[in-house]
């Protein structure tokens, strides 16, 4: 007997992945927690049903919300990490020598536990020693942070623990917590389906009220709903396109993130410009 794991994208949607077994199946105080082996991408997490990464091409989300920050601004020290507790943003940061601390927020610490189990490949920088955990609400958190370099905001979707990350108030306090050479990141969702694009624009709309210099950049992740997924960009002084000579020649590895992908990750197609009024 096949057994299938799936999950709607919409009503009329659904991605099916053919799974080997399920490794671990449990609730937080927060949310249901699931781990999946599946055959064509590896082991899997899903939180309340919803699919959060896959061993097979997490390195896309985790790549593109760590490097282009990094490589606009090479010097940033000081991270804070909302959300994550899965630690891939965690082991993206950590190839760079000069961070000097970094901060990881995450509401739910069954996630990270789960993570440093059963998904080792993701969460192999959790033990960095540059590295402290909270296990608090990011939104208030982030209430009281000052002097941080760089904020990632990696959250769920903008309903159930992951809501009060996509609010005015949580956007205005990522401002009030970065120094002046400050760089926001943070996950949009996909701009295809309808829901999720009306979720995605509400959730521009209130960053952009927050910072001078906001946009908006693209991966292809294939296991997201559409394969199609933005991500925010905000700054009080950094550009886009201000990519560092430096970045370049610092060896770092990745799978998926480079220079010139970072110029074209910019470039939106014409209706998700219209959406975002760019």
């Amino acid at each position: 007997m096949d057994f299938w794991y799936s999950e709607n994208h919409t009503d009329n949607v659904k991605l099916s992945i053919k799974i080997d077994k399920q490794i671990y199946s449990a609730t937080s105080e927060y949310q249901r927690i699931d781990v999946f082996e599946s055959y064509e991408f590896g082991r899997f997490l899903a939180l309340d049903g919803i699919m959060m990464l896959t061993e097979k091409d997490e390195f896309v989300y985790h790549e593109m919300l760590v490097h282009i920050p990094l490589a606009i601004n090479p010097e940033i020290k000081n991270v804070l990490i909302i959300g994550a507790g899965d630690g891939g943003i965690v082991r993206e940061l950590a190839k760079y020598s000069d961070i000097s601390a970094m901060t990881l927020v995450e509401i739910d610490s069954c996630v990270v536990d789960v993570c440093k189990q059963y998904l080792p490949q993701t969460a192999s920088a959790l033990s960095d020693p540059r590295l402290t955990i909270h296990y608090q609400d990011g939104l208030k958190f982030i209430r009281k942070a000052k002097d941080f370099d760089l904020i990632i905001v990696d959250s769920t979707d903008p309903f159930g623990p992951g809501e009060g990350l996509f609010t005015k108030e949580f956007y205005g306090s990522c401002y009030n917590a970065l120094t002046e050479d400050g760089i926001c990141v943070n996950q949009l969702g996909s701009p295809y389906y309808t829901a999720d694009a009306d979720a995605m624009t509400r959730a521009y709309s209130k960053l952009r009220t927050a910072f001078p210099i906001t946009s908006a950049y693209q991966a292809h992740i294939p296991t997201y709903p559409s394969g199609h997924w933005l991500f925010g960009y905000a700054s009080k002084r950094f550009r886009p396109m201000d990519i560092s000579k430096e970045w370049n020649s610092m060896g770092i590895t990745t799978q998926y993130y480079n220079t010139e992908l970072h110029k074209g990750a910019f470039a939106l197609p014409t209706y998700v410009k219209k959406m975002l009024d760019l």
